[in-house]
């Protein structure tokens, strides 16, 4: 059996809100062999968090520091940016990446740090996904390299030529992350590259997971990953049964730098199960 690919998934708080530090650990990781490193997209968490990095200085830091590693953010919720201003972010982070950027994109949430609520943002989850939607919209036509224009319920963009475009062709692949159960996310996930279903309790939900989106994709050849987020040395093989792609090690919001690199150093479950074949 083939295990999905293997990446790390980093809370940007405390000593790992220091770029440097995080470029350094992603170096680490691809040379032990790790095939992606992922970061949270947060403005604020609760306490004792205080110090908390930014998503795409931290990944241009990483993608200057690597050559192979997949790289993005998992997840960014889209509707608390703007849509035109990550277009230009993302296209300039897949050409420093030679074309290695994955954007995660989900709704994003208010009771971890009450980031949305702080700082004046949408707090409804059906408008947000409304946001989500139309963002996503304007991302895939600003990729495309053609003028833009949009005029939706949210955001307009009016004739803006998003150039250079992403390495990647037609875009940036994007994951949708959603819950397990919730239809909305899992059909948003289906219009694009991948999905990320939060808090799995066991391969079987995502056996039926990935049933839905083969039988809702069917009639399309292009590729469709799905992650899994699972603890530090848990196994992945149930969940590649299932039919996940990659495999995100998860860690604990307050986790050392020190505590990261040990992970890395034990290497990716693959090299873990060839050194004790």
């Amino acid at each position: 059996m083939v295990l999905p690919r293997s990446a790390l998934w980093l809370p940007l708080f405390g000593g790992l809100a220091n770029p440097v530090a995080v470029a350094r650990l992603a170096a680490e990781a691809e040379e032990t062999g790790w095939d992606g490193f992922f970061v949270w997209d947060h403005l604020n968490w609760h306490a004792p968090i205080r110090q908390v990095g930014d998503p795409w200085i931290t990944l241009a830091a990483v993608a200057a520091a690597t050559e192979r590693l997949r790289l993005g953010t998992m997840v960014t919720p889209l509707a608390r940016r703007r849509p035109a201003k990550v277009a230009r972010e993302t296209a300039a982070l897949d050409i420093l990446s030679d074309g290695r950027l994955i954007l995660g994109a989900g709704l994003g949430d208010d009771r971890f740090g009450s980031e949305l609520s702080a700082t004046g943002e949408e707090l409804d989850d059906r408008k947000r996904g409304e946001m989500l939607d139309e963002a996503l919209t304007i991302l895939t036509l600003a990729w495309s390299g053609q003028p833009v224009r949009h005029r939706g319920a949210y955001y307009t963009v009016d004739g803006i030529q998003f150039l250079p475009q992403p390495v990647q062709r037609p875009g940036v692949p994007v994951w949708v992350a959603g819950f397990p159960g919730n239809s909305r996310p899992l059909r948003r996930a289906i219009r694009c590259d991948g999905y990320f279903p939060v808090n799995l309790e066991h391969p079987g939900q995502l056996a039926s997971i990935v049933s839905t989106i083969a039988d809702s994709r069917k009639h399309t050849t292009a590729s469709f990953d799905i992650a899994v987020a699972l603890a530090p040395g848990a196994d992945p093989a149930p969940y590649a049964e299932a039919g996940a792609t990659w495999w995100l090690t998860e860690f604990e919001p307050e986790v050392s730098i020190g505590d990261v690199r040990s992970v890395i150093r034990k290497g990716p479950a693959r090299l873990l199960s060839s050194a004790s074949a």
